[in-house]
């Protein structure tokens, strides 16, 4: 496994649509995988997509640990806003409920900044897994913004693309000047 060299916002593999994968079980997916979940991990990341890598494919994985999760919510809203290291091979997203939910996001192809992006509060997503095996699950929260957020990234979309309001992306540093329930 190696850690891989991350794409910042500018470079043109972050601009483009990634392509499909035709065998999500093939070994150099398999190697590319192993290698995003070990950069990921070393940047501390909640997410990767493979065109933050340089590899302009359909994959992403990404994890909702609940120590990311708001620890003032009740145990059962918690369960929503978690979810395992996930592989996604080609996913499709299908948004459940219009309901949108705002959320702070930062990105490690956007290094520094964090930024106010409304989503989609509930969702279901398909895939498949570096075994070719599929998957298909709901999430809410949290959990379904991570999965939104990775997925934009093989769309050629970065989160400052979706913000609505610009006076609300701020430097990671400057975040404990705003107000926690503040949108």
């Amino acid at each position: 496994m190696a850690i891989l060299k991350i794409a910042r916002m500018g470079h043109p593999v972050l601009a483009k649509r990634a392509q499909a994968v035709a065998d999500p079980a093939a070994p150099e997916i398999r190697r590319l995988v192993a290698d995003m979940v070990e950069t990921m991990i070393d940047a501390n990341g909640a997410g990767l997509a493979a065109p933050q890598v340089h590899v302009p494919l359909r994959v992403v994985v990404f994890q909702a640990p609940d120590e990311r999760s708001d620890p003032d919510l009740s145990e059962a809203e918690r369960f929503d806003h978690t979810a395992p290291l996930t592989i996604l091979v080609n996913p499709e997203i299908e948004v459940l409920e219009p309901a949108l939910e705002g959320g702070w996001e930062g990105c490690l192809s956007v290094p520094g900044l964090r930024g106010y992006v409304e989503r989609p509060f509930h969702i279901r997503y398909r895939g498949f897994d570096q075994g070719g095996k599929p998957v298909s699950r709901i999430a809410k929260g949290f959990h379904a913004r991570v999965v939104q957020h990775e997925c934009d990234h093989l769309d050629g979309i970065l989160y400052p693309q979706r913000m609505r309001d610009m006076t609300k992306l701020i430097f990671e540093t400057e975040a404990r000047h705003w107000v926690r329930d503040e949108p």
